[in-house]
């Protein structure tokens, strides 16, 4: 019988493992700080296309909350720790910061694409990191790229002229 206490959680080597969390970390930090901006800004958001902008609110802060639940579960799969507390988030999350109140969907749409596009570099940069690394954490990394990339287009077609 083996001993759980001595068998490693991952069978991925140690340094290839701290190699993805670093890149996947930050990514769940910038998606959960996505998630908690989003439904901030669904609860606040004002203006004619009010309901429009709510509803796709909600599915912008579900998807994130799915992608960051990705991303951590394969860093926690590769026997690594996460820490994505709201107070880490809050502090090292790399997103801008939500204005605060009501706002018209116009500011609200073009804010929550601010958060995204900087969540986007985050996953980028993990994608292009992670190819040499670790191919499995970049398909985590490539899949919520696609899945960031429609949520903005359905938010910027909202503000487009």
């Amino acid at each position: 019988m083996t001993d759980i206490t001595t068998t490693p959680s991952s069978a991925i080597d140690p340094d290839v493992a701290a190699g993805v969390a670093q890149f996947l970390s930050p990514i769940v930090l910038d998606l959960t700080a996505l998630a908690t901006d989003g439904k901030q800004a669904h609860w606040h958001v004002r203006g004619a296309n009010f309901q429009a902008i709510h509803l796709l609110l909600d599915d912008v802060v579900d998807h994130a909350r799915e992608y960051a639940d990705t991303a951590a579960e394969r860093i926690v799969a590769l026997g690594l720790p996460l820490d994505a507390r709201t107070q880490t988030v809050g502090v090292k999350a790399g997103t801008p910061v939500l204005s605060e109140g009501f706002q018209h969907s116009d500011v609200v749409v073009a804010e929550v694409i601010a958060i995204i596009d900087a969540t986007m570099k985050t996953v980028r940069t993990a994608i292009d990191e992670l190819g040499e690394l670790d191919a499995a954490s970049q398909d985590v990394a490539i899949e919520i790229a696609r899945g960031l990339e429609k949520d903005r287009w359905f938010l910027f077609a909202h503000i487009s002229r």
